[in-house]
């Protein structure tokens, strides 16, 4: 099973997904964590992600989907993925549903943890106290969620177009989030 985990940042895709491993055993793919990974190795695309991540930017779609690609071939044992912080744009979606890039994969649903604006930026800026991620500056804030209501948006008629889309009320506390994720997940199971 592979689920498209959609929200804007700081909406708890990353606390759910975690949830989501220790119940189901699925094994959680996040475009962030790669790129950290790849930034603190200081590898030429960690380098490359960097920059473009300090401005707020997204990064280009074949950084994101050749990283995630080799992702999935070295977990191809999974149970099944979560896919947190990619698909971003309709055409990185549509990459994802190209047979020819992706032979073995089907998303089967996509769950989107709806937050309000305001409540997500109060989120990040207090996670980034918190972990000191120096990539959730102030500026860097706003650039992300203007790119996510830009770019990202638009994935929900997308995906809402193929029947995958499920909305869930993000504002609420952590354990309701993940009672509903759970209950649409053993639903969909059925």
């Amino acid at each position: 099973m592979n689920i498209v985990l959609f929200g804007a940042p700081g909406s708890g895709k990353g606390t759910q997904a975690k949830l989501m491993v220790e119940k189901y055993g699925f094994d959680h793919v996040s475009t962030g964590d790669l790129f950290r990974y790849e930034i603190s190795h200081k590898t030429p695309l960690g380098l490359k992600a960097q920059e473009i991540i300090n401005r707020g930017d997204l990064c280009p779609d074949d950084i994101t989907l050749g990283m995630l690609n080799n992702h999935i071939q070295k977990h191809n044992e999974s149970k099944g993925f979560i896919f947190d912080g990619v698909p971003r744009t309709i055409k990185q979606a549509e990459m994802l549903d190209d047979k020819t890039l992706f032979p073995t994969l089907e998303i089967d649903m996509v769950i989107y943890l709806f937050v309000e604006t305001e409540e997500v930026e109060k989120r990040i800026l207090k996670r980034a106290q918190l972990e000191n991620r120096a990539d959730d500056t102030p500026e860097t804030v706003k650039a992300r969620v203007a790119n996510f209501f830009s770019q990202t948006m638009p994935l929900v008629d997308y995906y809402k177009a193929q029947g995958k889309l499920i909305q869930l009320n993000g504002m609420q506390d952590i354990e309701h989030v993940f009672a509903d994720i759970c209950a649409t997940i053993d639903k969909y199971r059925q």
